[in-house]
């Protein structure tokens, strides 16, 4: 039992790393270093800054988010909150800053995040918060000791709409994170990706109370989970109190676990809908999960009692060589969401079924450009193929085959050929001609 007990130990140790990623350049636990250019922009055929008001403006410094995480005291060492489960839901925004020392000009900051390759690293933290208060609904009975307000929802949804008005978008998105980080991480991670949206429409970290400790990934896993009530009620309000007309969730490893589960909630709340009530009432456009770290038994149980109605669609990114995953199939015995396994998905009934569900989409990144960097596990920031990609879905709406991917021959996977983007850029070119600076 003792030594049963040391080897889950320690894969669990070698699968943290592969989680997290390693090695002295790390930023602080509270930081993170700007991600690589997405090709998509940098040989500046394509402009991602289109002229709206939010560019250039101190609000593009500004990052909605939701947490409940319990707010942080003076006798921890945690800034703004911990990560101890509150059980409501904190709304508020915060101001973060690109660089190390004194602050960068837009322009400045527009030529560095542009460059294809860096020989500096730029870290992202966060200046300063504010919080509105806690959303009202999803205070429990029980709670007497969190004010009832309607205030802080109102003051959010106006937030929300500001940014709508002032990009001209009506498109929300929101970014939850995976295991092993703390509060700041998902805030940084959405401002570097509304940044590469060009600031279009608002953007919404999401941070549930994932623990910065290597055994903390077996109670993760109960974290997630009960966090999915509360990311439902978040979409929820946003869909009935903002001006949003479509609102896209992008899951990270564990925090696919409870995306995938608001799905399944919302599928159940929507069971006696058809599916134009259904939208009207979520708003849901797209849903990505990007390096899946949930059982693919209970994603596909979901998908069958109808998460799969709930989205626009809903596109999972997997790997032949994330080893993270691999390692965790390996501690579980089960079979992870984000790992490719090519024989159950070319099943004729598997086949079958995702030709009549045009909208689940199955993309390999093995073949990407920076897809296998490092543990193979980080690409949807490592790799600038997998960046554009996923941009290009937020904002334009294109299916794969209009972004330039391809299916394997005798497969329902869609893979990224080796003229990926220049097929893209040329496929936005015809979308929007605006943005296109030149083309060959």
């Amino acid at each position: 039992m003792k030594l049963r007990y040391s080897i889950c130990r320690l894969a669990l140790v070698v699968l943290a790393g592969s989680l997290i990623g390693c090695g002295s350049t790390k930023p602080p636990s509270d930081q993170i270093f700007l991600m690589p250019a997405p090709d998509l922009y940098t040989e500046g055929q394509v402009d991602p800054f289109s002229d709206n008001a939010l560019i250039g403006s101190d609000r593009q410094t500004e990052v909605l988010f939701a947490t409940d995480r319990k707010p942080s005291d003076d006798t921890q060492r945690f800034a703004f909150y911990g990560d101890d489960r509150d059980n409501v839901l904190h709304l508020g925004e915060a101001r973060i800053q690109l660089g190390a020392g004194a602050p960068i000009t837009w322009e400045e900051a527009r030529r560095i995040s542009l460059l294809k390759s860096r020989t500096d690293k730029y870290p992202l933290k966060i200046k300063s918060i504010e919080e509105y208060g806690v959303l009202e609904r999803t205070v429990p009975p029980i709670r007497t000791d969190v004010e009832r307000s309607t205030i802080p929802g109102r003051q959010f949804a106006e937030a929300i709409n500001e940014r709508l008005r002032e990009s001209g978008s009506k498109d929300v998105y929101i970014y939850v994170h995976g295991y092993k980080v703390e509060f700041e991480n998902p805030i940084l991670v959405a401002a570097e990706l509304w940044h590469f949206l060009g600031y279009e429409g608002a953007f919404v970290a999401y941070s549930w109370p994932s623990t910065r400790k290597t055994l903390a990934y077996w109670s993760d896993f109960d974290d997630a989970i009960n966090s999915a009530r509360r990311l439902r009620a978040l979409i929820l309000h946003i869909a009935e109190t903002t001006d949003a007309k479509r609102i896209h969730v992008v899951g990270y490893s564990a925090g696919t676990r409870l995306v995938a589960r608001m799905l399944a909630d919302l599928g159940l709340y929507g069971y006696l809908l058809d599916a134009q009530e259904l939208h009207q009432r979520t708003k849901l456009g797209h849903v990505l999960l990007v390096g899946s770290d949930i059982d693919r038994a209970i994603l596909t149980g979901y998908l069958l009692d109808g998460a799969l109605r709930v989205p626009d669609s809903l596109t999972i990114y997997q790997s032949s060589e994330d080893s993270a995953l691999r390692l965790s199939q390996r501690v579980f015995g089960r079979n992870r969401t984000g790992e490719i396994v090519k024989g159950d998905l070319t099943r004729p009934g598997v086949k079958a079924f995702l030709r009549e569900h045009p909208e689940l989409r199955i993309i390999d990144v093995t073949r990407a450009e920076g897809g296998t960097a490092g543990s193979g596990h980080g690409y949807f920031r490592e790799s600038p193929w997998v960046s554009s990609d996923i941009l290009t879905t937020l904002l334009y709406n294109l299916a794969p085959s209009e972004r330039g991917l391809v299916l394997e021959p005798d497969s329902p996977i869609w893979t990224f050929p080796g003229d990926y983007i220049d097929r893209l850029r040329r496929a936005l070119g015809k979308e929007n001609p605006t943005l296109a600076v030149s083309q060959h």
